[in-house]
């Protein structure tokens, strides 16, 4: 495993702990730390004895925000190809073939709040908070916040977010959608761990294919979107993991997974 500089790295049982380091900056997202971040998810989708992964802040921070001292000094195409870098990033996230739990703890803004949204499932610290403050600095979101932002809670309420640049409270982000569950602070790490373990429980290969469905039929018409699914609903009955799940249920008792 290689050694980073803005992010810590570390796993539990079958569970992998992103953190990014950086609590002097609010954990702010520079050139390096994305590319720490693509690089360290890289290495979780091809080591098979991870089966989910939490992705967290060091500090009262989750992420603040993309590094508003790098971004001054970019020109144009600069800032073009820093939004690239950071796209490409979110989608290595929200794509790896294992499920992502992103677990809030405070400050998710701008590139934070994007980076939170390229997770599977946001599990939030009630001292959390969410924005896109962007248009207040005479920009807009640029790692994707203006796309899954709207997918996740609308595109009314996208558009009241970003336009006016307003910060929400973790109650109002469950309210609309944008996380999953809230918790209290001091159990907000154990509570991601639980259910990070409660996934990888299940058979691996199953609920990689269930990710996969949903992210590539979500944008789909419904009769592409059918014909995916029915597709990849025929993936897991060549698997070992097929019959022992359904042998287990038969024979009522716990299966045991091979397949990952």
């Amino acid at each position: 495993m290689a050694d980073y500089e803005t992010i810590k790295y570390e796993t539990k049982d079958n569970i992998a702990i992103v953190t990014v380091n950086r609590p002097q900056a609010m954990n702010a997202l520079t050139s390096q730390v994305l590319d720490e971040l693509y690089d360290v998810f890289g290495k979780i989708s091809e080591d098979e004895n991870v089966l989910a992964a939490i992705l967290t802040g060091e500090g009262k921070a989750f992420v603040a925000g993309a590094d508003i001292g790098e971004m001054s000094r970019l020109n144009s195409v600069e800032a073009r190809l820093f939004s690239e870098r950071g796209h490409r990033t979110m989608n290595r996230i929200e794509n790896v073939n294992k499920p992502v739990i992103a677990a809030v703890n405070g400050f998710a803004l701008g590139g934070g709040c994007e980076l939170a949204m390229s997770c599977d499932i946001r599990i939030a610290s009630a001292k959390a908070k969410f924005g896109q403050p962007e248009v207040g600095l005479g920009l807009i979101p640029g790692f994707g916040g203006n796309l899954r932002l709207s997918r996740l809670v609308g595109k009314g309420m996208a558009k009241y977010l970003i336009m006016t640049a307003d910060m929400i409270n973790a109650e109002e982000a469950l309210r609309i959608g944008l996380v999953e569950k809230l918790t209290e602070p001091e159990e907000l790490m154990a509570e991601a761990e639980k259910v990070a373990a409660t996934i990888a429980s299940k058979a691996p290969i199953a609920v990689s294919i269930a990710k996969d469905v949903i992210n590539n039929g979500y944008d789909a018409d419904m009769k592409t979107a059918s014909a995916y699914e029915v597709n990849a609903f025929g993936i897991p009955f060549a698997s070992e993991d097929m019959k022992e799940g359904t042998a287990a249920f038969l024979e009522k008792r716990k299966a045991v997974w091979k397949n990952r």
